[in-house]
């Protein structure tokens, strides 16, 4: 069993499984590969904007790394990027691993 940031119990397959279904969301809202996000042991996805270039296998700049409980505090809202950074939670290189626009991820259609 792991546990979330509050300290709850969670079986490791549903972390996972939690962990790789918001990357697989954030890869779906920010297509591209200008950074790789890391989840580590769960997942890895390139995302970003497509007309900002692409990362490239390695570890260059442009890598935002973090572990599977800030990752979800991220995208449910219950930290922000500004706190998971100043906190040390997130481990971000290169110019363009700035997400903090990018949570909470919102599953909203923006056109209605």
């Amino acid at each position: 069993m792991e546990s979330l940031a509050q300290g709850q119990p969670v079986a490791r397959a549903d972390l996972a499984s939690a962990v790789r279904v918001g990357c697989a969301v954030l890869e779906h809202l920010h297509r591209g590969k200008t950074l790789e996000l890391r989840v580590p042991p769960f997942a890895a996805v390139q995302v970003g904007s497509a007309d900002r270039g692409a990362h490239t296998r390695g570890t260059p700049p442009n890598v935002v790394e973090t572990d599977p409980a800030t990752f979800l505090a991220l995208i449910g809202g219950s930290l922000s990027w500004r706190e998971a950074l100043a906190a040390h939670r997130v481990a971000a290189s290169g110019p363009h691993t700035d997400l903090a626009d990018w949570f909470p991820v919102s599953l909203a259609d923006p056109e209605g």
